[in-house]
C-alpha cells in the first residue's frame, strides 16, 4: 500500500470516526424532562412506529429545537397522519423528522404558507434545496402539538438516513438521558403448528397461552403442558417498561433458544418505510384482527423480506424426538435489560393432521384470482406472505345494493393491494359516482368508495376478511356557520363540516372569488381561516366555502361581511 492510499484511508477513517462523534452530539429536541410514550419499533396497526414519542406534559405548544445545524429539506401539512411535520437534514448524512407541531417558525411558517397559497390547498409535501432555510443547532424551528393522526399532545420525532430514509432507532443517540433499568415484560407464548407437518397438543390450530405472574411480578410457568410432534413456530407477546412511565413499549431484541443453540433473533434497529406493512407477518396477523393482541412471530414466512432476522430453518423447530425441548426466549431492551424465559416442549408422537381439500388455493409467489358471476377478486403476486386457502360467501340483503361478499373466512394481510369488483343488484343511479364500496363491521358500514365498471364497483383493499357490499350516497356534506356575527371581531372564519356517509374529500374556501387558506385536522369536523393582508379592510367581501364528500357531492356555504 502506497503512502497516498493509505493517507486517503486514514483521512475516510477520520471522517466516519468525526461524523459518529458528531452524531452523538445532538441535543434533545425539547426543554422538557426526557420521557417517552412510544419508542422506536412499536407494534402499531398496519406499521412499525418509526421514531420515538416525546411527552410535553400533555399540553401543546412546547418549543422544539433543531437537533443539530442543517437546513428544511422537506415541510409536509395534512389533516392526518403526522399533521404539521418537518424534516431537518444534517452533515451527520441523517435527517431528523418532527411530527405532530402545533406550528411551525415564522420563516418556516411563511414559506409553507406560500406553498399553500400556490397549490391552493391546505395539504402541501414540498422538498426544499439545500440552505434554502438552514437552521442551527438548538435554533427553535417549531411549537409541538397534537395535530395529524396523534392520541395526545406529543412530538413523534425520528432520526433518518437520509440517502435512503428508512428510519433507525432514534433512541440509540439520547438512551443516556432517559433512566431505564426496567426488564421487558413477557404476557404469552404461541404455537403455531405447520399445516400439514405438525401437531401441538392434538391440533393443528394455534395455541396461544398467557403467562401469569406472581406477587412480585415474576413470570410464572406455562399454564399448561405443550406436547408436540414435526414442525411448529412460535411466537411471544410482550412490552418493554422505563422508570417512572405507565406507558408499554416495544421489545428492541427477541431471541428465542433450543436447547442452548440459538434458532432466532430480531432487532428492531431500522427498516425500510416500504416493508413497513410486514409488521403483518412480523406479528400472528389474525389474532391482531380478532382479539386486538400482538404475538410476534419467532419464524419467518416465505414472503417476509424484513431484513432485521437471524435465524436457523427461518425460525421452525422440528419436533421428531421423544424427549424434552428444552426453550428460552430472551428479551431485551435498548438499555440492555434483558428478561429470560424458559419452558418445555415435549416431544410426543401423535399424528399430524392432514391439510384439508381446497378448492381456492392461494400461493404466495403467485398472482391469484377468483372469478364468480358477481365477485371478482385479484392479487398481484408479492402481496402474501404465505399460502393459505381462500373463501367467498354471499348473503342477500334488502339493505344495500348488492349481496354481501364474505371474502374470506379469516384475517389475511395483503403487503399492498388486491382489488374487488361487486356486480350492483340494480344500476339504477345516473350519477354513478354516488355509488360505493362499504366493509361492514359490528358497528355498522364504512365507506370505502370505488370506480364504476362493467355494471359494478371495483375497488382496492388492503387485506382480506372483511364482508363488503355496494352502498350509495346522494347527500351533500352539511356545512354550519359558527357565530359568523363575531369572525369579523374575532378576525377569523369558523365553519362546521359534516357528511352522513362517505366523509369529506376536499374542501376550498374563497374570498372575493381567490383562494383563501381555511385548516383543518382529522380529528376535528372544523375548518378555520385566520383573517391576513390578503383580505382588504374598509370593503364588503363575499365567502363561499365549498365541501365535496366521497361520492362527488357538494355543498356550497355562501356569506358576506364588512371588514
Amino acid at each position: 500500500m502506497n503512502i497516498k492510499t493509505t493517507a486517503i484511508h486514514l483521512f475516510i477513517l477520520f471522517l466516519f470516526s468525526s461524523l459518529h462523534a458528531y452524531s452523538q452530539q445532538y441535543i434533545y429536541p425539547l426543554n422538557t424532562k426526557p420521557q417517552l410514550s412510544s419508542n422506536f419499533g412499536e407494534l402499531r396497526n398496519n406499521h412499525f412506529h418509526s421514531g420515538i414519542d416525546l411527552k410535553t406534559d400533555g399540553v401543546v405548544n412546547k418549543p422544539v429545537f433543531a437537533i443539530d445545524n442543517g437546513y428544511v429539506s422537506r415541510i409536509n401539512v395534512s389533516a392526518g397522519g403526522y399533521g404539521l411535520a418537518l424534516y431537518i437534514d444534517h452533515p451527520t448524512g441523517q435527517t431528523s423528522v418532527y411530527g405532530h407541531l402545533n406550528s411551525f417558525s415564522p420563516k418556516i411558517a411563511a414559506y409553507a404558507t406560500q406553498k399553500q397559497y400556490e397549490n391552493e390547498n391546505f395539504d402541501i409535501d414540498v422538498y426544499l434545496k439545500p440552505g434554502e432555510i438552514p437552521v442551527k443547532k438548538g435554533e427553535q424551528v417549531a411549537l409541538s402539538g397534537n395535530t395529524g393522526s396523534s392520541g395526545g399532545p406529543h412530538v413523534h420525532f425520528e432520526i433518518r438516513d437520509t440517502k435512503t430514509q428508512d428510519p433507525i432507532d432514534a433512541l440509540d443517540f439520547y438512551a443516556n438521558t432517559i433512566p431505564d433499568n426496567q426488564k421487558p415484560d413477557i404476557r404469552g407464548i404461541a404455537f403455531y403448528p405447520v399445516t400439514g407437518k405438525g401437531v401441538v397438543n392434538g391440533t393443528n390450530n394455534p395455541i396461544r397461552l398467557t403467562i401469569s405472574k406472581n406477587k412480585a411480578g415474576v413470570p410464572l410457568a406455562l399454564n399448561s403442558t405443550i406436547s408436540a410432534w414435526g414442525r411448529i413456530g412460535l411466537g411471544v407477546k410482550a412490552y418493554d417498561k422505563m422508570n417512572g412511565q405507565g406507558n408499554i413499549y416495544g421489545v428492541k431484541f427477541v431471541r428465542l433458544y433450543k436447547d442452548e443453540e440459538l434458532v432466532f433473533s430480531s432487532a428492531m434497529d431500522r427498516f425500510p418505510f416500504a416493508k413497513t406493512r410486514m409488521l403483518n407477518t412480523f406479528t400472528d396477523f389474525e389474532d391482531w384482527r380478532d382479539r386486538r393482541s400482538f404475538y410476534m412471530k419467532s419464524f419467518i414466512d416465505p414472503g417476509n423480506t424484513l431484513p432485521v432476522y437471524e435465524t436457523k430453518n427461518d425460525g421452525y423447530i422440528d419436533i421428531n424426538e421423544e424427549r424434552e425441548y428444552r426453550m428460552r426466549y430472551e428479551l431485551e431492551d435498548q438499555r440492555g435489560n434483558t428478561l429470560t424465559y424458559s419452558f418445555i416442549i415435549q416431544g410426543k408422537p401423535q399424528p399430524v393432521p392432514q391439510k384439508d381439500t381446497c378448492t381456492n388455493y392461494m400461493a404466495w409467489n403467485m398472482h391469484n384470482s377468483f372469478v364468480d358471476y358477481d365477485f371478482l377478486m385479484d392479487i398481484p403476486a408479492g402481496n402474501l406472505y404465505s399460502d393459505f386457502c381462500f373463501s367467498h360467501k354471499r348473503n342477500s340483503s334488502p339493505a344495500f345494493y348488492s349481496d354481501i361478499h364474505q371474502v374470506n373466512n379469516a384475517p389475511v394481510a395483503l403487503d399492498k393491494r388486491g382489488t374487488i369488483w361487486i356486480k350492483l343488484k340494480a344500476d339504477s343511479l345516473e350519477n354513478r359516482a354516488n355509488y360505493g364500496i362499504v366493509e361492514i363491521g359490528s358497528r355498522g358500514s364504512d365507506w370505502i368508495g370505488g370506480a364504476y365498471k362493467n355494471g359494478g364497483l371495483e375497488v382496492a383493499i388492503r387485506e382480506l376478511g372483511g364482508r363488503y357490499a355496494i352502498d350509495i350516497d346522494t347527500i351533500a356534506p352539511k356545512i354550519t356557520a359558527q357565530t359568523p356575527e363575531k369572525w369579523v371581531s374575532d378576525k377569523r372564519i369558523r365553519v362546521r363540516v359534516t357528511d352522513d356517509k362517505s366523509g369529506i374529500r376536499s374542501f376550498r374556501g374563497e374570498i372575493d372569488g381567490r383562494y383563501v387558506l381555511f385548516t383543518n385536522d382529522v380529528k376535528s369536523s372544523y375548518y378555520i381561516y385566520d383573517f391576513d393582508d390578503r383580505i382588504a379592510r374598509g370593503q364588503n367581501h363575499e365567502l363561499v366555502f365549498t365541501a365535496t364528500d366521497g361520492a362527488g357531492n357538494s355543498t356550497e356555504y355562501r356569506y358576506s361581511f364588512t371588514l
